[in-house]
């Protein structure tokens, strides 16, 4: 989920809001949302004792932490990767038929 938010939100913050500060705050309350309702869901399975659960009891799930730490600088790279293109598309200037 935290994946999806990330694709669908961080690029067209970048490229849309003029405000980096913004685009990042924007992005970091987005990512939140979703970092909560996907941990709470699978923790709430691996609870319930599902089929495949994503926690195991009595371990520490240091993995989990270190993919959703990389989608999340992955989704600055790409707010990022927006802005640039934002800035580059209105610093070029247009040609102008002689």
């Amino acid at each position: 989920m935290i994946a999806i938010i990330t694709v669908l939100v961080a690029f067209p913050l970048g490229c849309f809001l003029r405000s980096r500060l913004a685009a990042s705050v924007a992005y970091g309350l987005a990512y939140l949302w979703a970092f909560t309702f996907q941990t709470l869901y699978l923790l709430l399975d691996s609870l319930n004792g599902g089929p495949d659960p994503a926690f195991t009891t009595g371990e520490f799930p240091f993995e989990y932490g270190a993919v959703t730490l990389g989608v999340l600088v992955a989704g600055f790279g790409l707010l990022n990767l927006g802005h640039w293109l934002r800035a580059r598309r209105r610093a070029t200037p247009t040609a102008h038929p002689a």
